[in-house]
């Protein structure tokens, strides 16, 4: 598998959504409104993983910063998912929770693909 393969988009899009769900999904449901059970650690790896991906040259700016941002609503409607089959009313509206975790998403990936830029612009290795 070669570092433009499209299987490593999908790598990051699960190794991210591990990072930023698993704290999300422990967490009780009182605790678990947006944006602030966002805040920490889940979105670091959002951005470290965002980071990577751009500065191996995985693939285009724009493909890998909507990719990776998508991960934080994935986390949300999991997190949604999992309160509808255990019965739990959740402590807001999912609509607008999936648009917060989108907008944390957007900023979070963006900060690491702007990172990873820089070190892309040293590499002689860039996407087509």
């Amino acid at each position: 598998m070669t570092r433009d393969s499209k299987a490593w988009r999908w790598i990051g899009f699960l190794i991210a959504l591990v990072g930023v769900g698993f704290p999300y999904w422990q967490l009780p449901p009182e605790l678990a409104g947006l944006p602030r059970a966002l805040y920490g650690p889940g979105l670091v790896a959002v951005g470290v993983i965002a980071m990577l991906m751009r500065a191996f040259g995985t693939g285009r700016f724009l493909t890998l910063w909507l990719l990776i941002a998508l991960v934080v609503p994935a986390a949300v409607l999991v997190r949604l998912a999992l309160d509808a089959a255990r019965g739990v009313a959740g402590p807001g509206l999912a609509v607008a929770d999936v648009v917060v975790g989108f907008g944390l998403g957007l900023g979070a990936s963006l900060a690491g693909m702007l990172v990873g830029s820089l070190f892309l612009l040293r590499s002689s290795r860039r996407p087509k």
